[in-house]
């Protein structure tokens, strides 16, 4: 017990020292004196071999920095345990190293081989803090290291090392700006990273290395826009900021046709019959010209994922969102930031210093949107005089006719405040206010004029400032109150006041012929003690009365302005000499003489009292340099809109490969329907009756033209919304559409027939494939009885209203997330699916983990056709199958097989359907809908779907007719039993190295000559399996990917060609049944 004070008076005995005393808790401040034996007891703790004794002393140095207390004499002591084998220690020791590795660089620079060894590391977090302290010692000579640990953590499985990984590159990149190229390409990978951990921190790399690099983005902005939603705050605003630039430069302006509109509506209305019948030519050129703007699918996919974010509880998230739909989003849709706006007026004063900032620029331009919430904009008398000053500037900016009267009575109680500067600020907004509407102008003016009576000298001086200001527009009326402000000379010494008295005096001084020169007689007795700017007006006013009164001025005149020769300020010296040579006639005089009067009375244009706001705005919203309205270091202007729309198609996600560019029978595939924009006079007929809209609630116009819009870019199939939201907004738009009547249905079966008749659609008879519109639009013509016009008029009478138009079968949203998926229609030949509906997903699918991979359209080559049923054995009644490769759109678990049916008889066959299927355990049929009737010579095609669970048994069931029932079995090739994934290389690899041992089958085969080719290679490989390229960086190497349609387990093919004619073919699965049967298909196919 006797050691305690002992301890007490050693360690903690700072009150000696004069002191407080704050007790002997190791980890109070108290202890930490400035004596030699400074955190003695620390080092020893860390000298320790006890791991416990250990952690304490690190935990309690962190906490130390936590406070701000410097501890970096400890740095030798806590190094030396950057090897330690404890995780918790290791832990907060990097910690204390990234606090302190850059002041103290030698020392750190001997852990570096500690930190390599810390990059593999199992533990995630131990990989991520080594990476961190390793790229905080700022010293030259180790960038190749940290380069070579940046480019490895970017590979690493964990996104939290990813994330650690971009947040190191921006600190590279200020230490050597010369590796920019490698960390660019270090950049693109992580861009593609789906995980919302490192979203936000590789797009602040890219802000900081390379923001130039659009390119970059192109591929990734649909996948940034739908990750945006669960990205961490601090990345949502670097990323809104980042695509709020890329937008101003990739898309049109939706409000670039506003003002031609508003002109064409005011010549309608005022317009005579004259001139309208002069003018009709040019009307009808112009309008060929301008085109009715359309908004990109993808401008409106960034709106909809962003608008949300409005309700979010982080300040800046809300501002970043604000300013985006501020500089983006049409003028109709604006309104919806408003609300979210005065929500954070509610916030801290600092959160609300920024958001009136921002609020008083943007209320200049769109004032209609703040005046539902002017009662918001009221002043607190607990607001700090910042608060006050941005409050009042946006009511003045909000003040119109119709306010002004409620506005000017706030005015009136904000006067009689006891902050000065306040009210200063008040009676410079009641004067913008009297300048911007006349109505009120007389009577601002009459209560400023009553304002010169008060007892506090600043508010006499600023409204005699505003008066000065008001009376340049209509002085000759006021000539009392220039009287008035005339006496005011011998009371007020605030020097702006002074000056702008005498400036009214001596500009009007017609107006106070006898009051003007005694106010000259008084400011000559006190000239040598006032104000500089009082001197110079003293001066004017002067020469002035010269001019006009010189009889009674003369002498006054001339005392003035020997006072001013010799006055100890050099401008009003050269005023005066300069003043006297012009308006006193000598011999010297020059021809400037004859003008003076013109020159020092001539009209002067009333000042036009604006916002200091008011040329702000060309400064990004929210940004630091809109704040202090001067451009910051690190700010990128925001770019103007371009004059033409760029290529929309930059940002379709694309897989490189033979097999993806070129169709297997070795022409060129077609690029999908929506990145041409087919769709585009659709929307445009459409777009215009929504979004012009007058059908406003309570809610304005904002939400009528922000939701149907959306609907419309949704209907055009050019972009893919997300979640259950969408789901849901599609069905709505199906619904309205079965509400529009049967006119508008047929109108849409005939586009639908004519958009199909134009799509490459594989039409599987007796193993031929029609591969071009050309043929298919023969056989049509050949054929005496069309199939696709017996078809349609089928389907017109048959099929339900849901889904009146080919394109319409496969929904965007029905391949992920229909609770209740519809049952299939009976597809004509002819207007088959778009071959490419799942490509138009990639990008825009809202899937977070990395190691899920997007499926892809599948590769088509000649589809192959099976026979189910011989009109021999049909009596007459053929049927043939064949498995499209499309996804099924009632079920993504089941393999859609398309069913042609051909009555070759000569009587009508009717209720064509699927009965009592008998599948195996565990397998599921979708029927097809009963066909009605089918006409002698016709063929009717049709998809069912079935899940054959990753099986290749056969599916047994009945094909019925009105009389006849045929038992018929459907049996799968194991490569119809897939569907195409698309994965990177590291993907690949990382995968494969997973399914090793028994999950991999090896298989060595000679190619023949015929197959040694490039594509030759991959077009049977993909015959005989629905799978995906994957690019690959050997020449002499071939991959491929896809997962089983009903588990989604991974399929990876290798073939690796090996010297001369031999090969190897590798492949993995978890289903070795499948991986074995699958080998035997693609050595077969390569045999051929």
């Amino acid at each position: 017990m006797a050691a305690s004070p002992a301890y007490g008076e050693e360690k903690g005995g700072s009150s000696s020292l004069g002191e407080p005393e704050y007790g002997h808790d190791p980890a109070s401040g108290g202890i930490f004196s400035s004596d030699y034996k400074r955190h003695d007891d620390l080092k020893e703790m860390l000298d320790s071999n006890k791991d416990s004794l250990k952690l304490e002393a690190m935990k309690r140095i962190v906490a130390m920095i936590a406070r701000g207390k410097n501890a970096s004499d400890l740095f030798p002591a806590v190094v030396k345990n950057v090897a330690c084998k404890n995780i918790e220690v290791k832990k907060l020791v990097y910690v204390y190293l990234v606090r302190y590795a850059e002041e103290q660089q030698d020392l750190a620079l001997l852990s570096i081989s500690t930190f390599q060894r810390g990059l593999k590391d199992p533990n995630q977090l131990i990989r991520a803090s080594a990476l961190r302290v390793l790229s905080s010692i700022r010293v030259p000579i180790i960038v190749p290291i940290m380069m070579l640990a940046i480019k490895e953590a970017a590979s690493d499985m964990s996104p939290y090392v990813r994330k650690t990984a971009a947040h190191a590159i921006p600190k590279l990149y200020s230490l050597d700006s010369d590796q920019k190229d490698q960390l660019i390409e270090v950049i693109e990978k992580l861009l593609a990273d789906k995980t919302t951990l490192v979203a936000g921190s590789v797009v602040m790399a890219f802000e900081e290395v390379c923001p130039e690099r659009i390119d970059l983005i192109h591929k990734n902005y649909r996948k940034l826009c739908n990750l945006l939603i669960d990205v961490e705050e601090w990345g949502q605003v670097v990323i809104i900021n980042m695509l709020t630039r890329y937008a101003r430069t990739q898309f049109l302006s939706p409000n670039q046709n506003e003002s031609l509109l508003e002109e064409s509506a005011e010549k309608a209305f005022y317009g005579s019959e004259e001139e309208d019948a002069k003018d009709a030519k040019a009307e009808v050129a112009s309008l060929a010209k301008r085109k009715p703007y359309v908004m990109d699918p993808d401008h409106r996919l960034l709106l909809r994922n962003t608008k949300p974010l409005l309700q979010s509880r982080n300040a800046a998230v809300v501002m970043a969102v604000a300013q985006l739909y501020f500089h983006l989003a049409p003028k109709a849709e604006v309104g919806v930031i408003a609300k979210a706006l005065v929500r954070l007026l509610r916030s801290h004063s600092e959160v609300q210093y920024v958001v009136l900032q921002n609020v008083a620029t943007m209320s200049i331009k769109r004032r209609g949107m703040f005046e539902p919430y002017l009662k918001s904009f009221y002043i607190r008398s607990t607001d700090p005089t910042q608060i006050k000053i941005l409050k009042l500037e946006v009511l003045t900016n909000l003040a119109n006719e119709t306010n002004i009267s409620t506005i000017l009575r706030e005015f009136q109680t904000y006067i009689r405040s006891m902050d000065k500067d306040f009210v200063a600020a008040t009676i410079q907004a009641i004067g913008r206010c009297a300048t911007n509407i006349g109505k009120v102008r007389d009577t601002c003016l009459n209560g400023l004029v009553q304002l010169l009576s008060n007892r506090d000298e600043l508010v006499v001086a600023e409204s005699v400032v505003v008066i000065k200001k008001l009376l340049q527009m209509q002085p000759a009326q006021h000539s009392e109150i220039i009287k008035h402000m005339a006496k005011l000379t011998d009371n007020i010494q605030v020097p702006m006041a002074r000056a702008s008295i005498l400036w009214l005096i001596g500009e009007y001084c017609e107006h106070v012929p006898k009051i003007a020169p005694d106010v000259l007689r008084k400011m000559a007795k006190s000239f040598t003690n006032e104000e500089d700017i009082v001197k110079l007006q003293v001066i004017n006013l002067a020469a002035k009365l010269y001019l006009t009164n010189s009889k009674q001025s003369k002498l006054l005149t001339q005392y003035v302005l020997n006072l001013a020769k010799y006055d100890q300020n050099y401008d009003i010296r050269d005023r005066a000499r300069f003043i006297r040579q012009l308006i006193v006639p000598t011999e010297k005089s020059g021809a400037l003489n004859k003008y003076a009067k013109k020159l020092f009375l001539a009209q002067k244009p009333a000042p036009i009292l604006e916002s200091s706001f008011k040329d702000r705005d060309h400064f990004q919203l929210g940004s630091l340099s809109h704040l202090l309205n001067t451009k910051a270091v690190g700010y990128q202007e925001l770019p103007d809109w371009p004059d033409e729309a760029p290529d929309p198609s930059v940002r379709n996600v694309e897989v490189r490969g033979a097999s993806w560019g070129a169709g297997v029978l070795g022409e060129p595939q077609k690029v999908p329907e929506w990145t041409k924009c087919t769709s585009r006079e659709k929307r445009k007929e459409k777009v215009e009756k929504p979004f012009y809209s007058d059908s406003e609630g309570e809610s304005g116009p904002t939400e009528s033209a922000d939701s149907e819009p959306e609907s419309v870019s949704e209907e055009s199939g050019s972009s893919s919304s997300s979640g259950s939201s969408s789901s849901s907004s599609d069905e709505e738009e199906e619904e309205e559409e079965e509400e529009e009547g049967s006119g508008d249905e047929e109108e849409e079966e005939e586009e639908g027939a004519k958009k199909a008749k134009k799509k490459k659609a594989p039409q599987g008879r007796k193993g031929h494939a029609e591969t071009s519109s050309e043929e298919a639009s023969a056989s049509e013509s050949s054929s005496s009885g069309s199939n696709s016009g017996s078809e349609a008029e089928a389907k017109r009478r048959k099929a339900p209203p849901s889904s009146r138009t080919g394109p319409k079968e496969i929904s965007l949203l029905d391949l992920d997330d229909c609770d209740h998926p519809p049952p299939p229609q009976p597809v004509p030949s002819s207007s088959i699916v778009s071959t490419s509906l799942v490509t138009d997903l990639e990008g825009l699918t809202l899937t977070d983990t990395s190691l899920a991979p997007a499926l892809l359209s599948p590769t088509f080559g000649a589809v192959r056709t099976y026979e189910l049923l011989h009109r021999m054995a049909g009596e007459g009644l053929s049927v043939e199958y064949c498995f499209s490769r499309r996804p099924f759109p009632g079920d993504p678990h089941m393999v859609a097989v398309q069913i042609q049916i051909s009555n070759n008889t000569d009587a009508e066959v009717k209720s064509l359907r699927v009965s009592e299927p008998k599948p195996l355990s565990g397998m599921r049929i979708q029927e097809f809908p009963e066909i009605e009737r089918l006409a002698p010579g016709d063929t009717a095609s049709v998809v069912m779907g079935i899940d054959f669970c990753d099986s290749t048994q056969a599916a047994n069931f009945q094909l019925c007719t009105h009389t006849r029932h045929f038992y018929v079995s459907i049996q799968p090739p194991v490569g119809e039993l897939m569907a195409p994934v698309f994965m990177s290389e590291n993907e690949f690899k990382k995968e494969q190295g997973k399914l090793t041992g028994m999950s991999e089958i090896t298989e060595k085969l000679t190619l023949p000559e015929k197959c040694r080719s490039d594509h030759a290679i991959v077009q049977q490989v993909t015959s005989a399996a629905n799978v995906g390229r994957v690019p690959c960086g050997a020449d002499n190497e071939y991959r491929f990917a896809a997962k089983t349609v009903t588990s989604g387990s991974l399929v990876l093919i290798t073939l690796e060609r090996r010297e001369g004619t031999t090969a190897q073919l590798t492949v993995n699965s978890e289903k070795m049944v499948i991986g074995t049967m699958l080998v035997k298909d693609i050595v077969q196919a390569l045999a051929q």
